[in-house]
């Protein structure tokens, strides 16, 4: 079986291919570029210098998560629209058990941890166990064992379920290095850092696991894949808790009443249909195409953000970084939930977000008929510097420049 590992979970982008048990070739590269930049044009070189056409892999393994928000989204999106044009399966791999198979055979106590910020990681706990075999034969094949699968926690709880474990223990991921000194502190049970070649993430090392669940079946669709974050992204949290911070003056005018059941969250690859759909109601032909928005969403220097009302998407926002300026590029809310506070509850999210990505300042233009939006605006801080004449068709209109800057 001929398969394609794609994991983008973390700092390291990682690209492989196996044929059988061949471990055909792998690209990995860790250093000052994005996955959105690299993540095609490693595949295609990988492609190239083993005159691989891509229509005779089998199937598509990648890391499903959890990890880099943004990482995760650019590898499922490209992981999708390959199995898609290919009509191929995806093996789903949790981020968690890809990097523990690095140590495949070892049965030692193995953690990986993924740095998750403010004090937290995304860990799980496995060991590797031998399979039954007859006396007379020493070769050894093993089945990795899952003490606990991954799961978004606090160091100290990790350390705290390490220590009850009481076994040797090795240590492996990018949150290893940031919480080294609380390891060294309070971990009781003997532990080794794991050597650069085998610390992060590895396609061959997803490579091994895919083949094992290609052979259970465990394969799906290009629909069914979803990522799998396991918490809520930071600006959603504390989108949850804010009562304060850079957009406080914002948050303190009276904000139209929201229906809770409206959950704003990151727009996904399997999104993107419902969303030009949505764009394509509401602007005609004005609306982005379904390749525009998966190529939007899944660039470095883009927040897009949806609205989800009982499974349906009935909003859609975006942003791009552009120097510091966020140009906010869509905007759109379904006629059926529209003055409930579903514009303002996305734009609210999508302005903290990028905060987080270096914005300062928000831009975006209106027709200067559409009285509603305006005011939605306006409400949220922006004011008009300028309008452009004629600048929309069918129907004409004239579109004004709204601006939300950080001093004002």
């Amino acid at each position: 079986m001929k398969i394609l590992a794609i994991d983008t979970s973390g700092l390291v982008g990682t690209v492989a291919i196996s044929d059988g048990d061949i471990l055909v070739s792998q690209f990995s590269i860790q250093y000052k570029t994005t996955h959105s930049e690299i993540l095609m044009p490693m595949i295609r070189d990988m492609a190239e210098k083993i005159n691989l056409d891509l229509s005779t892999i089998d199937a598509i393994a990648v890391a499903k998560g959890p990890g880099s928000f943004t990482g995760l989204r650019i590898g499922s999106a490209t992981a999708k629209g390959l199995a898609l044009a290919l009509d191929k399966p995806i093996i789903p791999i949790p981020t968690l058990d890809g990097l523990a198979f690095n140590f495949y055979g070892n049965e030692k106590i193995i953690c990986p941890m993924m740095d998750a910020r403010r004090s937290q990681v995304y860990a799980g706990i496995y060991t590797f166990i031998p399979k039954d075999t007859e006396e007379k034969n020493h070769e050894r094949s093993y089945v990795m064992r899952t003490i606990h699968e991954q799961y978004a926690s606090s160091v100290d709880d990790v350390i705290q379920e390490l220590n009850a474990i009481g076994k040797p223990v090795i240590l492996l991921g990018d949150g290893v290095p940031v919480y080294h000194d609380k390891l060294e502190k309070s971990l009781m049970v003997p532990y080794t850092v794991a050597p650069l070649h085998m610390s992060r993430q590895s396609a061959a090392a997803l490579l091994t696991l895919a083949n094992v669940y290609a052979a259970e079946g465990k394969m799906i669709s290009s629909d069914e894949f979803a990522p799998d974050y396991l918490r809520l992204s930071q600006a959603e949290r504390e989108a949850l808790n804010k009562d304060g911070g850079k957009d406080a003056k914002a948050d303190k005018q009276q904000a139209p009443s929201v229906p809770a059941r409206i959950r704003v969250r990151e727009m996904t690859a399997e999104d993107v249909d419902d969303a030009y759909r949505l764009e394509s109601m509401n602007l005609g032909k004005e609306a982005w195409t379904r390749k525009q928005l998966l190529d939007a969403m899944t660039r470095d220097d883009t927040i897009y953000l949806v609205a989800e009302l009982a499974g349906r998407i009935v909003g859609l926002c975006g942003v791009r970084n552009i120097s510091g300026e966020g140009e906010i590029t869509n905007v759109s809310v379904s006629g059926d939930v529209r003055r409930t506070g579903c514009g303002y509850k996305m734009l609210v999210q999508l302005i903290q977000r990028g905060h987080g990505i270096g914005i300062r300042d928000y831009t975006l233009e209106v027709r200067s008929l559409n009285a509603a939006a305006i005011g939605l605006y306006e409400k949220l801080g922006f004011m008009s510097e300028g309008v452009r004449p004629g600048f929309y068709t069918e129907p004409a209109d004239d579109a004004v420049i709204y601006w939300k800057r950080e001093n004002t």
